[in-house]
């Protein structure tokens, strides 16, 4: 029996110590140190889950493991590795930086015109040579950030390929400790996502790190072939290795470098370059990052941080969608939907990049699996916009729910001080909720949770100004990781229920800037724009929300409102038809599709998908009453206007589209509602009708 995977959104099972779908440490599992690094324990503690032994990731391309079962990628064609070796290796002057000053030199190798060191750009090893007396060189490959990297093959362990990473310049002593630095801290990682290291060899005087082969293509050489990718694509890519750098912030360190030349894309994602890595407590050495990619604050001399390292994966991303000047124009910033297409017509991803791209650190995502979560849903999103295709996600900030009741709630934050009061206090009527937290709220004046809850039910009780009060005070709690937006949210919520949707329409939109991958406030947004009379934004988020998570059938019936006001009728009956049976709200559509089929637009070739409509029905008799006799009504309206084919065999209700049985069983459906009839005045006016219909006897 395997073990399943216990995050939100993943239905992937845990193998070797990792899952197999989204590449994390199971939840909760027992924390390790990565006790082989040789220069000391990890800085900002353990490793979290258990540090596996496979090599490579089980997970095959098109598989739950990458595109999470949200997309189906392309198949890479199979390389020989021989093919990767390049046949006139040399550094372009453009890349050429003395490893000491890291000015620009023009020639191959020599002296630095500026501080007199020492460099060569020329490969120290060429084909046949034998490293360490086991790694036989076929030729250099490609050319990172420490220098020339090297195809070989292991001739003491099955012929099998392997990577030599050496030094740009072994007199170099910050390379050469750079280089060391990667070595040691390579041989404690193990995880799918990343590149293995085999071994540390000796050539003369120059030391290689040896490595596992991985074939495929780099996430550089795929957007170079075929251009800018398509969204799905690249966001699976990305979703992806960020379990890569949640298990290195998890061991503490900093990637630092991160660039789509440094994903392996195969049948799966590794990174495969670490160079750059080092602990996030250390404040000495080299900080190695590219233009367009780092951070503004490294870019100011600052510290790299677990914040700028996904800094640069969302840049990464960004450069794999779409053409932009990211190292000049665009160097700190993300191009607005109105300078590309896609992100008007991808908004969450463009949400997304904004907020991991924010010039202040604590206003991006507060961590690698936040950032993944998020992803994930924006991955849900262009997916739903592009193949219809929906997979419900889980969600970390807001409760299931049918949201035919409306929009859904927020999750109680189980950390929160005041959680177990709450609880105890989520009971009875809005008053009772109100008496109940206002001590609580007392009782943990940090509590951030507390006053939101209370300011929930006062706002069901209309006490508005009440309301505020908690929100300011919640706006003042120290939680202050999801602070603001959830204060945002609350406001909005207060006024949307006042009426005035314009004003909470903008906090909304705050809300799902912080949160770009949740559908909840995206909901929120569609229903305060259609109240707000702003169709358009209305009509297209509804269409999004109810793509991309059915469940939430309250866009469903909000599309439909919307596309009924612009006389779409087709388009109605298509909205209301994406509620699914599995929804409490099914039968609630299905009365509303019976309604359209029946109305006074209905022709003839609708009676028959009216009639078997109302037929699957379980609804209350009187209802179910209503809606055959109004079926019933049309269809002889349609017969007596002639706009029915004479001898037609379509029978509605069981009844045959004759004048006299049509009436006979209209009014048979009028005096059987009105037995059911809330009041005496509607019983006597459904009797009249009835009589209305009766065909007239002759005696």
């Amino acid at each position: 029996m395997f073990q399943a995977c216990q995050r939100p959104g993943c239905a992937g099972k845990i193998e070797d110590g990792f899952c197999i779908e989204c590449g994390l440490a199971p939840v909760g599992a027992h924390a390790v140190e990565a006790a082989s690094v040789r220069t000391g324990s990890v800085a900002s503690g353990p490793v979290t889950g258990t540090v596996g032994t496979r090599s490579r990731s089980q997970g095959t391309r098109g598989s739950t493991g990458l595109g999470a079962g949200f997309v189906s990628l392309p198949p890479l064609p199979s390389q020989d590795p021989l093919a990767r070796v390049l046949a006139d290796p040399h550094v372009p002057e453009s890349k050429r930086f003395c490893g000491a000053c890291r000015k620009k030199v023009s020639l191959a190798q020599g002296f630095c015109p500026h501080c007199g060191a020492a460099f060569s750009f020329e490969p120290t090893l060429k084909a046949g040579d034998l490293v360490a007396g086991q790694y036989e060189v076929k030729g250099p490959i490609a050319f990172g950030g420490l220098g020339w990297i090297y195809l070989a093959q292991d001739k003491k362990l099955k012929q099998r390929w392997v990577v030599l990473k050496g030094l740009l310049n072994s007199r170099d002593e910050a390379q050469a400790q750079a280089a060391l630095q990667e070595r040691e801290f390579l041989s404690a990682v193990k995880h799918p996502q990343i590149v293995s290291v085999y071994n540390f060899a000796s050539h003369g005087q120059d030391g290689f790190i040896v490595m596992e082969y991985v074939s495929g293509k780099t996430l550089a050489e795929l957007r170079k072939e075929r251009g800018a990718l398509p969204a799905a694509e690249a966001i699976a890519y990305i979703h992806r290795i960020l379990a890569a750098f949640a298990y290195l912030h998890d061991a503490g360190m900093v990637y630092c470098d991160f660039k789509p030349s440094n994903v392996m894309v195969d049948d799966d994602v590794k990174l495969i370059d670490m160079g750059g890595v080092r602990r996030v407590a250390d404040t000495e050495g080299e900080v190695y990052g590219t233009k367009g990619f780092f951070a503004p604050e490294i870019a100011k001399g600052g510290a790299p941080s677990f914040s700028s390292d996904l800094y640069t994966v969302a840049r990464s991303l960004a450069v794999l969608v779409c053409d932009f000047d990211f190292q000049l124009r665009h160097e700190h910033s993300i191009p607005s939907p109105a300078e590309e297409p896609i992100f008007e017509r991808y908004q969450s991803l463009h949400r997304f990049l904004v907020k991991a791209t924010r010039e202040q650190p604590e206003e991006r995502f507060e961590d690698a699996l936040e950032m993944a979560e998020q992803l994930l849903g924006v991955l849900r999103d262009v997916v739903a916009l592009d193949t219809g295709k929906t997979r419900p996600v889980e969600s970390r900030w807001f409760a299931a729910s049918d949201a035919s009741q409306g929009i859904p709630a927020l999750r109680l934050d189980l950390e929160d001080p005041a959680a177990q009061a709450i609880v105890a206090a989520s009971v009875g009527d809005p008053k009772q909720r109100v008496a109940l937290l206002g001590p609580a709220a007392k009782r943990f004046p940090d509590s951030l949770e507390a006053r939101l809850r209370l300011a929930e039910a006062l706002v069901a009780t209309r006490a508005f100004t009440e309301a505020d009060a908690q929100l300011d005070a919640a706006a003042r709690s120290r939680s202050a990781a999801q602070r603001e937006w959830k204060v945002c949210w609350g406001r909005g919520l207060a006024l949307l229920e006042q009426g005035k949707p314009g004003e909470a329409s903008l906090l909304f939109e705050r809300a799902l800037a912080a949160v770009p991958g949740e559908i909840a406030p995206k909901l929120a947004c569609a229903i305060a724009a259609e109240r707000a009379g702003d169709r358009t934004t209305a009509r297209r988020l509804h269409d999004l929300v109810s793509r991309a998570d059915p469940t939430l059938a309250e866009a469903s019936f909000g599309l439909a409102r919307c596309l009924d006001a612009a006389g779409d009728r087709a388009g109605v009956l298509e909205a209301l038809s994406r509620v699914p049976a599995s929804s409490s709200a099914y039968a609630k559509a299905q009365v509303a599709i019976a309604r359209q089929l029946s109305d006074e637009r209905a022709g003839e070739n609708e009676l028959s998908l009216a009639s078997s409509t109302i037929e699957s029905l379980s609804v209350d008799q009187a209802l179910a009453h209503d809606l055959r006799a109004g079926l019933l009504l049309r269809a002889l309206a349609l017969v007596e206007a002639g706009k029915v084919a004479k001898g037609s065999a379509l029978r509605v209700l069981g009844t045959s589209l004759d004048a006299r049985a049509l009436r006979l069983a209209a009014e048979r459906e009028l005096r059987l509602w009105a037995r059911h009839a809330e009041s005496e005045a509607q019983r006597l006016a459904l009797i009249d009708r009835a009589n209305d219909v009766r065909p007239v006897t002759f005696v």
